[in-house]
C-alpha cells in the first residue's frame, strides 16, 4: 500500500466513503492497465459508492421489517391457490398502493399462501427502500395491551404504527379479542387510514369479523369502514398448501370449495 492509497482511504473515512474505499485499489489498477479516462474512473467509484448503500440500506430494511422468513412473489404457486391472479398480484408489485396509502386485504382458510403474499409484498417494498413491519395480530395486541398498561401507548403507537410506510398484520381473525384489545386494534386501523397502507391476512370473511372484535357489531363495521375504503381485497380459496403431501397420500380428504370470502356489502 502506498503513501497515496493510504490518504484515500483515511478521506474516505472522513467522508464515510466506505464502498469507494473497499473498491478503490482493484479500480485504479484497472483504470491505469485500461487508461481510463479520470472522469469516467470517478463515475465508477461513485457507482461503486451508490451501489454499495442500496445493498446496505435493503439489507438494513429487511432485518427491522421482522419479517418470519423471505418469501418472494416469485416461489408462489399460483396453480395451487384459486382466486389468485397473477396479474393482479403484478400490479400490486409495483407498490403503487402504497404511495396512494391504500391497503390490500387477503382472506381464505388456512394454508393457501396468504401470508406468503403478504410477507413477498413487504420484501419487495423493503428492498424498493420502503420502511416496512410484519407482525402477527396477537404480537400487537400483546405490545398494544403492555403499552396500554403502562401509560405508554402513544408512544408504542408512533414507534410500532405510524412509522412505517407499510404495516402487514398477520392472522386475524384466528383469536378472538377483548373488548380493550378489539378498542386498541380499532386505533391501529384509525391511526392507518389514509396516512399508510396496511395489508392485512384472515381466515374469516368479513361477515363474521365481530366475532373476532368482542362481538361488537358496531366497532366492527367502523373498523371494516376505514380498512376497505381503499382497499384491495383478494380472496383466495383452495387447498392447504402445507397439507398437500399428507393429502396425496390419503391422510386428509380434498377441501370443499368455498365463495363466501367476499366483501360484505
Amino acid at each position: 500500500m502506498n503513501l497515496q492509497h493510504e490518504r484515500m482511504l483515511s478521506l474516505c473515512e472522513t467522508l464515510s466513503l466506505p464502498f469507494v474505499a473497499q473498491g478503490y485499489a482493484v479500480a485504479s489498477q484497472e483504470a491505469a492497465e485500461k487508461e481510463t479516462a479520470y472522469s469516467d474512473f470517478l463515475e465508477g467509484l461513485l457507482r461503486t459508492e451508490a451501489a454499495g448503500r442500496q445493498v446496505r440500506k435493503q439489507t438494513m430494511l429487511t432485518r427491522l421489517a421482522g419479517f418470519p422468513a423471505i418469501k418472494t412473489l416469485d416461489d408462489f404457486d399460483y396453480q395451487f391457490a384459486a382466486g389468485v391472479k397473477k396479474s393482479q398480484i403484478d400490479e400490486l408489485a409495483g407498490l403503487g398502493f402504497v404511495e396512494r396509502h391504500e391497503n390490500v386485504v387477503l382472506v381464505g382458510p388456512s394454508g393457501v399462501g396468504k401470508t406468503h403474499l403478504a410477507i413477498a409484498l413487504g420484501y419487495r417494498a423493503a428492498q424498493a427502500g420502503i420502511k416496512t413491519r410484519f407482525t402477527t395480530a396477537s404480537d400487537l395486541l400483546l405490545t398494544l395491551s403492555v403499552a396500554h398498561a403502562q401509560n405508554q401507548l402513544k408512544t408504542v403507537m408512533h414507534r410500532a404504527i405510524s412509522a412505517y410506510r407499510l404495516l402487514i398484520i398477520d392472522e386475524i381473525g384466528y383469536l378472538p379479542m377483548n373488548r380493550e384489545q378489539a378498542n386498541l386494534f380499532f386505533q391501529v386501523i384509525a391511526a392507518r387510514y389514509e396516512r399508510g397502507s396496511l395489508i392485512v391476512t384472515s381466515n374469516l370473511p368479513f361477515g363474521q369479523w365481530d366475532t373476532t372484535f368482542a362481538q361488537d357489531a358496531t366497532l366492527t363495521a367502523a373498523l371494516l369502514d376505514r380498512l376497505l375504503h381503499h382497499a384491495r381485497i383478494l380472496p383466495i380459496n383452495g387447498e392447504s398448501y402445507r397439507l398437500k403431501h399428507q393429502r396425496q397420500a390419503g391422510v386428509f380428504q380434498a377441501r370443499k370449495a368455498v365463495s363466501h370470502y367476499c366483501p360484505v356489502k
